[in-house]
């Protein structure tokens, strides 16, 4: 395993430009059954954050989504499970631990609080049978096989950026009161799952200090877009972000104020991976 710690260009700029283009082709799909970088990222104000890029061969890993018995740090629950690589996977309401939006394993639904009408409806997901699909809720089969955990938005499709500042397609501003608060403002650390050719991206980024600024959506769907993503996922973040990798924790969770959360926050839901 190999950590590298690069630039990537402010991600403002143009996605021909031929940096980018090279970050994507050597670095991000070389051919390896798995690996993680850790990136300093410019963003367009010239603030900086720390992204954690986890890839992996879809040929060799098998997603699944997984739903904890008890709400535990991300990492605590692996080292219990014996698991060494998994993301943090969907909402929840923090005060109950109850799953927020659809919530599917092995074909079975589980109960969780739909999200508020109409938008549990579009919000978007990822679904994973024997290929693995992220996309909106309506796209989606009305009952489709397999797994499906219900988070969102949806950050790239078919390539582009899917997520504008100012637009509100899957309602997470007009709805924000099922959160901690609007997740659409604002630089925060953050959580995604990406496809990217054959391989599948987990990906975390640090926030809440002066080192570290976090990211708006816009800027993860274009930091996603130049590591090669043809469709993503947000996922749980602020405190709860959190990319095991190795058996390790590789992020750096924060509370507000950049108060450290050593291990992460409790969560409910990953999404793990795990060798086929």
């Amino acid at each position: 395993m190999g950590v590298l710690r690069v630039a990537i260009p402010p991600i403002g700029m143009s996605h021909s430009a031929l940096p980018l283009r090279r970050l994507r082709a050597v670095d991000m799909l070389a051919r390896r059954r798995s690996r993680l970088e850790s990136r300093r990222v410019t963003l367009p104000d010239s603030a900086h954050t720390t992204v954690h890029v986890a890839s992996y061969d879809l040929n060799a890993f098998r997603p699944r989504v997984a739903l904890l018995e008890h709400p535990a740090p991300l990492v605590r629950w692996c080292r219990q499970e014996g698991i060494r690589d998994a993301i943090v996977g969907g909402f929840f309401i923090r005060s109950r631990y109850d799953p927020l939006g659809q919530l599917q394993i092995d074909g079975r639904v589980h109960d969780s609080v739909p999200f508020t009408s109409p938008w549990g409806d579009v919000r978007a997901c990822v679904q994973i049978d024997q290929f693995v699909r992220i996309a909106r809720r309506d796209v989606l089969r009305s009952r489709p096989a397999g797994d499906l955990l219900q988070a969102g938005p949806l950050l790239v499709c078919g390539g582009r950026r899917a997520v504008q500042e100012g637009e509100d397609h899957e309602g997470f501003s007009a709805a924000a009161h099922q959160f901690d608060s609007d997740i659409t403002l604002g630089r925060y650390p953050r959580a995604a799952l990406a496809l990217a050719g054959d391989r599948l991206l987990a990906v975390a980024c640090d926030g809440r200090t002066r080192h570290d600024a976090g990211m708006t959506l816009p800027e993860l769907a274009d930091t996603l877009v130049a590591l090669g993503a043809s469709d993503a996922l947000n996922l749980d973040g602020g405190g709860s972000t959190s990319l095991v990798y190795a058996g390790r924790l590789r992020n750096r969770p924060r509370e507000e104020h950049g108060v450290d959360l050593l291990d992460g926050r409790p969560i409910l839901s990953a999404i793990v991976l795990e060798s086929r």
